[in-house]
């Protein structure tokens, strides 16, 4: 890192051009990414992706992408069947199929099906599919025709709503979240409030630089990327608020030892050389880590978060690359103006944190108890995590498509409505495929609808429709019965639908899911043995990273899951379980992040281990030195995941919670606590590497005989 950084500082006006044509044509890349990113979420190989994709091709509508509802409720002492209500239900459903082309309808009027009606005769529902735009959007393109048609129906009286999973997401009953943007202004506010806190100084400006000028030169690369493979959309909210954490992170660690080394007597350049020397060092290490959480998706059998993991490694490349580079050059030739007003020196460690680390290393079997302590609590509801779709009653506040979901429970005919299976047969086998699978345990009724809509060729299809949600344990129970049913039957069938799908994106990510750890595990070990040249700091390392991701998860499911913070703060019913994309995007962001802070520490560590031999002084001085700067870190990723949090999805507002949960939870219990006192503990075989070992990473060997 010294010569890079001479290197960096003789070329400085090369090094400032580059970085300023690359930001400008960043943010000119920017405008025109979203365009070039992939919308489509699928799991190819899998029984329901196919069927699904068969069901798209032939009748242009429905397989993964859930209906539309119509729900209406005739007033009491009326009917659904009684004549004027069911003319009524009749017309407004052949108004709402005429609204816009391409749409398909079914209900009792064109079944004669009765347990689309409810118990009491007074609620019935309907199905309405159409062309749906890929991604996150899952509601029909002709959406604000159905809607117009069926709020201008009545049935003996009665209004008609709409409702429907992809409704239910968008209808908050408060307007909009906040954009991208305005999410990475929330978070850049709150992580420069920060910054003034630690510097005291104009040196605020320069952690925000590197930030400025890492989020779009990453774009670019993003746009180049998107020219060769597909690119999750995903990519660029990530991009924008963790690259604000990591690329502020990084700077934030280096111009800190930069104020240290000129505080200790280096003048001009000197300086910046030996921070990059030590502090830089740590940076790349920091981002390699980052890099290997986040490339650990490329080992998932699902292309978009492939395209995940292999974009996810340019946050951290472009952040420590304007670090390493475009950082030294600012320090050089302005950093001395940027210092004033000099309120806070650091010609010495923290003295709130050196006498923290003293306490804990005092009492080290102590400090390890509390902080195991506190995770082995938020352990007990991790083991407790339900994976799969949330609940329907969490996914909307309020609103109209909440009133129709109301409806639907009240009457007992029950959110299994909104999640129905699609099965693909044949016209000559449709009615017997739905006979045999209305008779399945768990399933309210099975239809053949007859017309075009439902036939096309030499495929037809059957609409299973579940009395459980598709995201609760009986729903997900009911889709293997359906499945297992349809196995038996001539053909056999194809079953499809957003339930069966979402049940085999489950079965392929998280049943590569142990693969995914040991190859995080591996490369990781590997790397930090040649970083801290020791066996047991890796593995102690790997070790607390997971069980703190795994604490993260606790809380998600504590708070979401079981609806104890969801719904007192936001008032969102309990989840009952978590989105499947979910918990593994937070592994793989907060292992790499986590590992961040493990790096900023025990690097200074190793550092004054090597400079004095005291196992117990290299610990002190380590948190000394970077206690302020990590628990600042923390606080600045965290308050950018709450600007994430801000948006008013609730799968968003789960993985924000994780995400900063799991942030302050690693910044202070297991880094401020567990660590120091877990490396007390260890005492020289924190630094023991064997010759064997030392010869197979390439390092001279460490034999930890120093002092304690």
């Amino acid at each position: 890192m010294e010569r890079t950084a001479r290197w960096v500082l003789r070329h400085r006006l090369i090094v400032l051009l580059f970085w300023v044509v690359v930001t400008g044509a960043g943010f000119v890349a920017s405008a025109n990414l979203s365009s070039s990113l992939s919308q489509e979420f699928s799991v190819p190989g899998y029984a329901a992706f196919e069927a699904n994709e068969e069901i798209i091709a032939d009748f242009g509508a429905g397989g993964t992408y859930p209906p539309a509802v119509l729900v209406a409720t005739v007033p009491e002492g009326t009917k659904v069947t009684d004549p004027r209500a069911l003319s009524d239900w009749r017309q407004t459903l052949v108004r709402v199929e005429k609204s816009a082309p391409g749409l398909r309808v079914v209900g009792y009027p064109g079944t004669r099906d009765p347990k689309f009606i409810s118990a009491d005769g007074r609620t019935t529902f309907a199905y309405v599919y159409g062309p749906v735009a890929p991604g996150f959007d899952q509601t029909p393109i002709a959406s604000p025709q159905i809607t117009a048609a069926a709020e201008s129906s009545s049935v003996a009286g009665g209004p008609v709503g709409v409702t429907g999973l992809a409704y239910l997401i968008g209808d908050t009953g408060g307007g909009s979240g906040p954009s991208l943007l305005v999410e990475v202004l929330l978070g850049g506010v709150g992580a420069l409030a920060v910054l003034i806190f630690v510097f005291a100084s104009f040196l605020a400006l320069a952690p925000l630089m590197v930030a400025i000028v890492a989020i779009p030169s990453t774009f670019l690369l993003l746009l180049g990327l998107t020219q060769i493979t597909d690119v999750s959309f995903i990519v660029q909210f990530l991009v924008g608020l963790i690259g604000l954490g990591v690329a502020i992170d990084y700077a934030l660690l280096i111009v800190t030892r930069w104020r240290e080394e000129k505080a200790l007597g280096a003048e001009g350049d000197e300086a910046v050389v030996r921070a990059m020397a030590t502090a830089g060092k740590a940076v790349v290490a920091s981002g390699i880590t980052v890099a290997i959480g986040l490339l650990a998706l490329v080992v998932l059998p699902v292309p978009f978060l492939r395209s995940i993991g292999f974009a996810g490694l340019l946050i951290p490349a472009v952040s420590v690359a304007v670090a390493i580079t475009l950082l030294p050059v600012v320090l050089s030739r302005a950093g001395g103006r940027l210092e004033w007003p000099r309120i806070r020196r650091e010609d010495t460690a923290s003295r709130a944190w050196t006498g923290w680390a003293t306490w804990v290393v005092r009492r080290r079997w102590l400090a390890a108890a509390i902080g195991l302590g506190v995770l082995a609590v938020l352990l007990i509801p991790a083991s407790q995590i339900d994976i799969g779709s949330p609940a329907a009653d969490s996914l909307s506040n309020g609103g109209p498509a909440r009133d129709g979901l109301i409806a639907l429970e009240q009457s007992g005919l029950g959110a299994g409505a909104l999640t129905p299976m699609e099965v693909l047969t044949t016209p000559d086998r449709a009615d017997a495929t739905a006979a045999a699978l209305a008779k399945v345990e768990g399933v309210r009724t099975a239809v053949a609808p007859p017309g075009p809509g439902w036939q096309a060729g030499e495929t037809a299809l059957v609409e299973v429709i579940p009395l459980a949600d598709a995201g609760t344990p009986e729903g997900r129970a009911t889709i293997t019965r359906v499945r297992d049913a349809a196995a038996d039957l001539p053909g056999p069938p194809a079953v499809g639908g957003f339930g069966p799908e979402n049940e085999d994106f489950i079965d392929a990510v998280y049943g590569s899911f142990p693969l995914m750890i040991a190859l995080i595990a591996i490369i990781t070990f590997i790397f930090l043995a040649r970083e801290f040249r020791s066996l047991l700091l890796p593995l102690k390392a790997i070790l607390l990273n997971i069980v703190s991701v795994l604490a993260a998860w606790g809380v998600m499911v504590w708070a979401w899951q079981e609806g104890n913070l969801s719904e007192p703060i936001w008032g969102t019913a309990a989840t009952g379980a978590l989105t499947p994309w979910v918990p593994l995007m937070v592994f793989a962001f907060l292992y790499g992040l986590s590992m961040d802070y493990e790096v900023f520490i025990l690097a200074r560590m190793r550092e004054e281990y090597d400079a004095t031999g005291s196992n117990s002084r290299a610990i002190v001085t380590g948190i000394g030195r970077t206690g302020r700067l990590v628990t600042s870190a923390a606080l600045i990723l965290f308050l950018a995941f709450i600007a994430l949090g801000a948006t008013p999805e609730t799968d968003v507002r789960v993985f924000a919670t994780g995400l900063a949960a799991g942030i302050i939870l690693d910044a202070t219990v297991v880094r401020a606590l567990l660590v120091p006192a877990l490396v007390a503990l260890f005492g020289k075989w924190n630094w023991w590497l064997p010759g064997w070992a030392a010869r197979v990473l390439r390092v001279p060997p460490s034999d930890g005989e120093r002092s304690p």
